[in-house]
């Protein structure tokens, strides 16, 4: 009997607790599989497949003509147009916000407890910052839809709301997580709390803002293509046209497309981060 148990060193001391973990997990995972009506097994009924793959065949050859190509490449650009003015508009919203609520560039809390009145105008700043990024930009670009009607504008006031609460919130935990020796010696030696932000703050911060600042960049491209399924112009209104028309080839280009956009971003963040380094 003995000599059919693994040797001590052999053994994992923490599998028991291992165990338990993954019980628990699959007990406390099963209701909301049940709750979301979770059926994965269903893509893989006769029907499921014959629909599927009817789909997927309809996207080959994509579409290649000149006048659709053309058509493509002017709504890429308005995409881009989109999502780069939402995410500059974004900046006119995130940054203020964020110097507001980072208490590294706070005043009165050198003395060891911040003012009164500051915090109250920090938290007010918060809570106005978690209420833009609550609201997703669909909801955002459909009251916009309503209000301006078709075109580019909702798109871009949608991801300029969203994202400027996005990236406000990360902004500051971004500064707030620095090093706040060199920004509080700064405003203790009487600078200005954009002095302090540009030489102590900034410097250090630097490479993951701009990081993060692409990435969100990347992500609204993304996002401006579905905006233009409720009507808000780009790529995503063209591509919602071909899907209801069945045009799987024209659908097959523009995917094709939006994936090009998608690495070229990512790519320009890479050569920012090197750039910065």
């Amino acid at each position: 009997m003995d000599a059919a148990l693994p040797h001590p060193a052999l053994r994992d001391p923490a599998w028991r607790g291992r165990v338990v973990l993954m019980l628990t997990v699959a007990v406390l995972l099963w209701p909301l599989l049940v709750a979301t009506e979770f059926k994965p097994w269903t893509l893989l009924s006769p029907e499921s497949l014959r629909v599927s793959g009817g789909f997927l065949a309809s996207f080959f050859p994509p579409a290649h003509g000149a006048d659709f190509l053309l058509l493509v490449a002017r709504e890429t650009w308005r995409t881009v147009a989109i999502a780069t003015a939402g995410i500059v508009l974004a900046l006119f919203v995130a940054v203020p916000m964020a110097l507001l609520v980072t208490r590294t560039l706070s005043v009165s809390a050198l003395s060891g407890r911040m003012a009164r009145g500051a915090f109250w105008l920090r938290q007010g700043v918060r809570w106005l910052l978690v209420l833009l990024r609550s609201v997703p930009e669909l909801v955002w670009a459909l009251v916009f839809v309503r209000v301006v009607g078709l075109g580019a504008t909702p798109g871009v006031l949608a991801i300029a709301l969203t994202y400027g609460g996005m990236l406000g919130k990360v902004y500051a935990e971004i500064l707030e997580s620095g090093e706040a020796a060199p920004t509080t010696a700064l405003l203790r030696n009487g600078s200005s709390r954009l002095q302090a932000f540009f030489y102590g703050l900034l410097p250090q911060n630097a490479a993951e803002l701009t990081s993060y600042t692409v990435y969100r960049w990347e992500c609204a491209i993304r996002s401006s293509v579905v905006l233009g399924f409720v009507g808000a112009g780009g790529l995503g209104q063209q591509m919602d046209n071909s899907v209801k028309m069945f045009a799987g080839g024209e659908v097959a280009t523009m995917l094709l497309v939006f994936i090009a956009l998608v690495a070229l971003a990512d790519r320009v963040s890479a050569g920012l981060r090197r750039a910065l380094a």
